[in-house]
């Protein structure tokens, strides 16, 4: 490609609405224009990078056996309506109704669409397994679209769906899928981790995230440096403490607290350990009736150590509180407590909550929690003699730096990390909702397993970005780069010896399936650099008038401090040599 013939529409300043690094850059260097919140058009710049991730994609998932198809992005109700998740999904889903007054959605998924079409084709156990994917448009109407593509609210995805006739084998299919993934990923040139995940709205009981390392990562990557352990912190365990419990030491006092209200303020008030208070968490759950009212409600006391935090997640697979849960209002806080929030406890309470301690918490002695009445705590406070042994004893904290690897192999370390591809074992959710079944060898209907398998295309540029990047622009992997080199001739429109070897090594390189750009604009040299650093092409050729008579050109890898001087005869050679690296 010439840039004479192309678009290239820098900016030296990014859009004040901007925040992150992906997000900036990939506007100045015109990869992408806003149309509108969380909508982008994909400009020719941004759409190569676009279609280099689709291909590889598409390259893997045909390896692994998988079908392409497309799905439409405009889908009926009546399908999302089988599954309950046309009600159940929330504002994310845009739902719309055509000139009939018919109800549809625009897709952020697909698994409804896919079922329909696989209990249509699929009759018998000797049609499986089966894995149909596309890659589409998808839309999520988040409520605050931000981050450029890392947030938006129109991006591409590929979805793929596996069928399967038993566990077993679905899980095979999984486990074909997750090695396609590190194949994939491994082809962009991005350093990434694959970690256990929690399967959240989607379902199913076996997932991992791909995860993109980047010190912006909106997600925090829990693992092991001495082993394979990798988990995100809504999954990674944090392992009951070794220790048993102190006996008391200290009586139970009703110490003053005058203005502390938050865990660290009693802690620095006492000079001690913010590890020796109790954080109280209330939380409540509700019973509907058959018109949807609530009947009833039971108030929760989650306990945990004043320096750590709950992991929502984990408290939404509690026994009783797998239908979800709320905060306490301050009424139900006052009639169980007496107390308003900020000085709570589990002693002297009004009435009876259920009460979960994490496991550090259980083995706690001589704790400090809220007293129940305001400006006091309790200290001193020990289970068995001052209240009851806790009903339930559970992991529900995040993980911290330096917690026990849940594989006994080391300690964990946290990084940060962005959300690029997810892989799910989904089993029977979607199949049994919609009837979707096969005959097996006795002639008998049984329901589909199933596993799903998602890439962003649209988000993982941005996320190399993230990772790659300098002060002044983008580093792109080879795989995924615009353009693979650059030839920038210096005073290409006034010297015919500077124009005919440019557009003689220009040709040599596409000859050699080299996808190459000539900056034939005829920029200053200043100018030029500065657009093609911005945009990040990995390969740099410079070719000048003192240079040629010289015998040679100029090679920098963007990466590289400063220019390498190589010989005409010689730089075809190394630029194959340095792109195969």
């Amino acid at each position: 490609m010439k840039a004479s013939q192309f678009l290239i529409s820098t900016l030296k300043e990014a859009p004040a609405d901007a925040e992150v690094v992906s997000h900036k850059l990939m506007t100045r260097a015109g990869l992408i224009k806003k149309l509108s919140a969380g909508i982008y058009n994909y400009m020719p710049m941004g759409l190569r990078v676009i279609r280099k991730v689709e291909a590889i994609v598409r390259e893997e998932m045909n390896r692994a056996g998988a079908i392409e198809m497309t799905m439409p992005v405009v889908q009926p109700a009546e399908l999302w309506q089988e599954t309950g998740r046309f009600e159940k999904m929330g504002p994310e889903l845009l739902r719309i109704k055509d000139r009939h007054g018919r109800d549809f959605v625009i897709q952020p998924t697909s698994e409804e669409v896919v079922t329909d079409v696989v209990r249509q084709e699929v009759r018998s156990y000797k049609q499986l397994p089966k894995n149909f994917y596309q890659i589409q448009i998808k839309f999520r109407d988040e409520r605050r679209p931000r981050f450029g593509l890392m947030r938006g609210r129109e991006f591409t995805m590929k979805d793929a769906y596996s069928f399967d006739r038993d566990v077993v084998s679905a899980k095979a299919s999984y486990q074909v899928m997750a090695e396609a993934y590190r194949k994939i990923f491994d082809r962009f040139g991005l350093t990434y981790r694959a970690v256990a995940a929690d399967s959240g709205a989607i379902g199913g009981d076996l997932s991992e995230e791909f995860q993109v390392i980047a010190a912006t990562g909106e997600d925090a990557i829990v693992y092991c440096p001495t082993s394979n352990y990798a988990a995100n912190m809504e999954k990674a365990e944090a392992l009951a403490p070794n220790q048993t419990r102190a006996a008391p030491s200290q009586p139970l006092t009703n110490t003053p607290t005058p203005g502390k209200s938050t865990c660290a303020a009693v802690a620095e008030l006492l000079n001690l350990p913010l590890s020796r208070t109790i954080k109280s968490l209330v939380l409540a759950t509700d019973t509907l009736n058959e018109q949807g009212e609530i009947a009833k409600s039971q108030v929760w006391l989650l306990m945990l150590r004043g320096d750590h935090d709950m992991n929502e997640v984990k408290v939404g697979k509690l026994p009783g509180m797998e239908g979800g849960f709320r905060f306490a209002t301050l009424p139900e806080i006052d009639d169980h407590f007496g107390c308003k929030p900020g000085y709570l406890g589990p002693v002297n309470l009004k009435k009876p909550v259920h009460i979960v301690a994490d496991r550090e918490v259980a083995v706690m002695s001589d704790w400090i929690c809220g007293a129940n009445e305001v400006d006091f705590h309790f200290t001193g406070v020990n289970w068995g003699r001052d209240l009851p042994e806790p009903a339930l004893v559970a992991d529900i904290r995040n993980v911290v730096a330096g917690d026990k690897s849940p594989d006994g192999q080391g300690e964990l370390a946290i990084e940060r990390g962005i959300e690029v591809g997810h892989v799910f074992y989904l089993g029977t959710k979607y199949s049994k909702a919609m009837n979707a079944t096969f005959l097996d060898e006795n002639g008998k209907p049984q329901f589909l397993e199933m596993g799903c398998y998602g890439i962003g295309i649209t988000r993982l540029p941005a996320a190399a970005i993230e990772q790659n990047h300098d002060d002044r622009g983008i580093i792109w992997p080879d795989a995924i780069a615009p353009f693979t080199v650059v030839l920038c001739p210096i005073g290409m429109d006034r010297s015919p010896e500077v124009k005919a070897a440019a557009e003689q090594l220009y040709v040599d390189l596409l000859a050699a399936g080299v996808d190459v750009m000539l900056d034939d604009r005829g920029e200053r040299p200043g100018a030029m650099f500065a657009d093609w650093e911005l945009i990040g092409v990995p390969h740099r050729v410079t070719l000048g008038d003192r240079g040629l008579k010289e015998g040679q050109v100029e090679y920098q890898h963007r990466r590289d401090p400063e220019a390498t001087k190589v010989g005409v005869a010689d730089i075809l050679a190394h630029l194959t040599s340095r792109i195969t690296a």
